[in-house]
């Protein structure tokens, strides 16, 4: 690819159940993602996009194959090993938000780092805080924030570790256009100006539009990528995707 290699998958395989009630979520991938890069995951219901991310994450074992969170092959560590690696290494943003509600904004976004012992660079906390426009909520809890805001709070708490990859799972799906935009804004900019690297499921066209690079998902295999997407050329790629699987 020309740049260094945040996550990479070998001939990766997940299969559900077992016999004839088995069903092939992922069907050999081979996939490499950037450092730097913001990458968007998109497929029709079914093809297997957020089982890609969960086992590129380390959310989720593969049957097959190999996954790799820059050179450490997670699909060799043992659970304590992996769990230390999603802590201290990757990062999560969920469509749920998934916010602790007695907890202030402040102390959600802090709450990895607290988890992990490790106290925050103060001067990254605030320029995390301010570049997400959270300055004025920090002492507020969820229930008295916008569902905009409850996502930026997410994608602070995501960033804040400094970790080496992001994955995003439908961001924007719980959030209205305004909202999402500043949240798709957000994560466009911390690749453009921190050089995170972020992974995005998304079924929008919109969302995918702010990524460097979309690959399709379909029947468990990518079946095409996009550089330098815009919402045309991704509307245009899902119907033709969608044309396919219906010949």
């Amino acid at each position: 690819m020309g740049t260094p290699v945040a996550a990479s998958t070998e001939g990766l395989r997940k299969v559900y159940g077992r016999g004839q009630a088995s069903v092939s979520a992922l069907d050999g991938i081979d996939l490499e993602i950037g450092t730097g890069q913001f990458t968007a995951i998109m497929g029709p219901s079914g093809s297997g996009k957020s089982t890609l991310m969960h086992c590129l994450a380390g959310l989720d074992s593969v049957s097959e194959g190999r996954v790799r969170v820059g050179d450490v092959d997670i699909t060799r560590l043992k659970e304590k090993q992996l769990t230390r690696l999603r802590r201290d290494r990757i990062g999560f943003v969920f469509q749920a938000f998934n916010l602790i509600p007695t907890l202030t904004a402040r102390e959600n976004v802090l709450l990895p780092l607290a988890i992990a012992g490790r106290k925050p660079e103060q001067g990254w906390f605030d320029h995390v805080i301010d570049t997400v426009g959270l300055r004025d909520r920090l002492e507020h809890h969820p229930s008295e924030l916008s569902g905009g805001q409850q996502q930026r709070v997410a994608c602070a708490r995501a960033l804040v570790s400094k970790p080496e990859i992001v994955f995003a799972d439908e961001p924007t799906g719980n959030l209205d256009s305004t909202s999402g935009a500043e949240v798709l804004n957000f994560l466009r900019r911390s690749v453009d100006e921190f050089e995170q690297t972020i992974v995005m499921v998304t079924h929008d066209a919109v969302a995918a539009s702010h990524t460097d690079r979309v690959l399709f998902l379909a029947d468990g295999q990518i079946v095409d990528e996009l550089w330098e997407p815009d919402r045309e050329s991704v509307l245009e790629r899902m119907l033709a995707l969608s044309s396919l699987g219906a010949a």
